[in-house]
């Protein structure tokens, strides 16, 4: 069908109050807003400043009360622990109600936090939605995060609980968390009142008397109290959730969701962007302890009244490459969202495809990626063996949504390949040079928007306004700084080519580190790579490419590397100054699936460099440094 984006996006540019009430809307109100945007209030003003609402109410009890009872909820698909779950809307009511009952009756009130620190299990789910019932601040921390990490954030948000499992379960190994939440509470200055844990069969925790809860029990009595708790009704301009991102001072940034606008821009994206409708499964292939978690497994598609997959495994490995195959084909999912990352994986250990043709894919219909640059070759990859629409996106933490997409729900538009699509309403972007000045179209620069951000995005910092306007708001006037760096094309399309930390000055020539990667990807026997700049006393920096191979290739690797240097220098010429190639057998990841290129730089410079709290398994990081020792660099 034709598009109706153009139409849309113009709709939101000539009216921006009348488009989001009207987005407002799909939203039920405790009292519906009169005011759409206050632009005196907060930081940089603030949206529905006199509605109230609930986001759990909107999540879960309208679709009991509205015929979607009986509808599955939740999907838990676990092949690290081998077994299934499924929760319909009713019955995740009776699961929340429950354990906003324990939380109550632990003193737990509106606006007081509590930390989840929990794996990919339905309670993570649960434990989300019984904070926003009754009014509470969660803050999730991904389930495994080092002690001193979740020290941090303990001392940040004053919890007065944390809800953790017992354990988490990798594909190789069983991950205890009690002595890493048990370390925490003892380094943080902050001390938790209660710790409601979730015993999983796999590892057993030691309860603390006096302090601990045990999940089940307290569950068990509170179901057969036949406890009631109602909806608590917040502003809409109070806090849901803090999700904490890191900082470029050591102090991670706690990023502050409010609850009106992100239900808005939440309960609209799903139909108008990513094309669900209500009834479908729907599978964001990521971790509640990241932002797409909270968005698109937890909170869109049950706002929208779909099914949602939690999936408790990996991409590959648990146990093939065909595991998302599986998923997508047993659980009729309509449409897929996971990193490329993910799909890199996939392709390397099945370039051929040929897990995919072992499954019925026919009800799917649309693979999105974002989380990384979704380099051409992956996305052809994706499309050639798929036969489906695959769309690239993109978006951040602090955004909560996506900036830019090709909005399946309104008429896919031409897909650009290396495009994230075309900025989605609300996000007025432009392409700013260092000096805060707009750029000719293709011209690479500062990515950054015009304010005021659309409903969703964060109002603020957790009780750091000043940090907030100098992380991103003070470097451009007028503008939110996205800190990627990218070109916008004369068909307004935007192209996301690095953060702009990886943009090195060869030289004095900046170039785009993503830009050689997608060039390096398209040798026919490279899986996945990545490019850093390295310190060089002529040029100043020069980039150094890893490569992982395909599985299966047996060729010289002396071979591989002079014709990826080749292809790099007829692609992009001599001025990229590339001529180092590293192979190694699998690139430093966190957890999300981001490669991480400023520590593996790190370790190329011969720089002081810590353990990245994300990283997903730190063994990568020796690996690295022994193929780069091999190189003779660093």
């Amino acid at each position: 069908m034709a598009s109706r984006y153009q139409e849309t996006y113009a709709r939101w540019q000539a009216d921006p109050e009348a488009f989001w009430r009207e987005a407002a809307k799909l939203v039920d109100w405790v009292r519906e807003p009169d005011r759409i945007f206050d632009a005196n209030a907060g930081v940089y003003g603030r949206w529905f400043p006199d509605a109230i609402c609930n986001t759990c109410w909107n999540a879960v009890d309208r679709h009991v009360e509205n015929g979607r009872a009986d509808q599955l909820a939740l999907i838990h698909d676990s092949p690290v622990t081998a077994t299934k779950r499924t929760l319909t809307y009713a019955e995740l009511k009776a699961e929340v109600v429950a354990l906003a009952a324990v939380l109550q009756d632990r003193g737990i009130e509106k606006g007081d936090r509590v930390i989840i620190y929990m794996p990919m299990v339905p309670e993570a789910a649960i434990a989300m939605l019984a904070c926003a019932r009754i009014g509470a601040v969660h803050s999730v921390v991904f389930g495994g995060f080092a002690a001193r990490e979740l020290a941090t954030r303990i001392d940040d948000a004053k919890p007065k609980a944390i809800i953790a499992a017992s354990c988490g379960i990798e594909p190789t190994r069983i991950v205890a968390y009690q002595p890493l939440y048990d370390g925490a509470i003892a380094q943080a200055r902050h001390k938790v009142e209660t710790v409601i844990v979730l015993q999983r069969d796999q590892q057993i925790a030691t309860l603390t008397p006096g302090r601990d809860v045990d999940y089940a029990t307290a569950i068990a009595k509170a179901r057969a109290d036949k406890r009631d708790v109602p909806c608590v009704p917040v502003a809409a301009t109070d806090p849901l959730y803090i999700l904490y991102t890191s900082g470029t001072t050591g102090q991670p940034k706690g990023v502050v969701r409010d609850n009106g606008g992100h239900l808005v821009m939440l309960a609209w994206s799903m139909e108008n962007e990513f094309g669900v409708r209500p009834g479908e499964v729907f599978w964001a292939g990521s971790d509640v302890g990241w932002v797409v978690g909270h968005s698109y497994i937890v909170y869109a598609p049950l706002f929208h009244g779909c099914t949602s997959v939690v999936f408790e495994g990996k991409p590959v490995g648990t146990p093939d490459a065909g595991t998302y195959w599986r998923v997508i084909s047993e659980h009729n999912v309509v449409a897929l969202f996971t990193a490329p990352t993910a799909f890199r994986a996939i392709k390397g250990q099945d370039p051929k495809g040929e897990f995919v043709r072992k499954y019925d894919l026919s009800k799917f219909r649309t693979l999105f990626l974002a989380g990384e640059r979704a380099d051409p070759e992956t996305v052809k990859w994706a499309e050639n063996q798929l036969g489906k629409p695959v769309i690239d996106h993109w978006w951040q933490t602090e955004t909560g949504a996506p900036m830019s997409h090709n909005p399946v729900g309104l008429g896919a538009l031409p897909v650009k390949y290396g495009s994230p699509g075309v900025p989605m309403p609300g996000w007025d972007m432009a392409i700013l040079d260092d000096a805060g000045h707009e750029v000719p179209r293709g011209t690479l620069g500062n990515v950054v928007a015009r304010l005021p951000l659309p409903p969703g995005s964060l109002p603020t910092l957790w009780n750091a306004d000043s940090r907030f306007k100098s992380a991103y708001l003070e470097e451009f006037s007028g503008y939110y700084k996205t800190a990627d760096a990218g070109i916008i094309d004369d068909d307004g399309y935007l192209f996301i080519m690095a953060r702009t930390d990886d943009i090195i000055n060869v030289a004095g020539h900046r170039l785009s580190t993503g830009g050689m990667e997608e060039v390096i990807a398209e040798h026919p026997d490279v899986a996945e790579c990545a490019v850093i700049g390295i310190i060089d006393a002529m040029k100043g920096q020069v980039p150094c490419g890893f490569v992982v191979l395909n599985a299966g290739v047996d060729r010289p690797a002396d071979e591989i590397e002079r014709e990826v240097v080749a292809l790099v220098r007829e692609k992009i010429g001599p001025v990229a100054a590339f001529r180092t190639v590293v192979p190694v057998k699998r690139l430093p990841k966190t957890r999300s699936g981001k490669i991480l290129r400023a520590t593996m730089q790190k370790i190329a410079d011969r720089e002081d460099w810590s353990m990245p709290a994300t990283i997903d398994d730190p063994a990568i990081l020796d690996e690295v440094e022994a193929a780069l020792r091999g190189k003779g660099i660093g």
